[in-house]
């Protein structure tokens, strides 16, 4: 793969969370109310870099799961090893 996009970032990250049953969007809105959706996986961006967190069960902030902000060639790999891993763990 030559240019990795967000698109494709988030793509992978929705996989994450379908695979650990987790909610898709870090946030829901019922009637108005914005809640956080505990244990969600969602990228995070800054400095011209992006990594990947999850939300914390509590919903009152996040845990990095990947250290820093990296380029998104090198999330976009972490994230395929993430993926291979958990499915390892799903489908033995």
């Amino acid at each position: 793969m030559s240019r990795i996009s967000i698109k494709n970032l988030e793509q992978q990250v929705t996989r994450i969370n379908e695979i650990e049953g987790m909610a898709i969007e870090p946030y829901t809105s019922i009637d108005g109310k914005i809640t956080p959706n505990a244990g969600n996986y969602h990228l995070d961006q800054a400095y011209g870099g992006v990594k990947l967190v999850r939300m914390c069960q509590q919903g009152t902030g996040t845990t990095n799961i990947t250290t820093g902000f990296i380029s998104k060639k090198e999330l976009y790999y972490k994230l395929e090893a993430i993926i291979t891993g958990l499915s390892m763990k799903v489908n033995p």
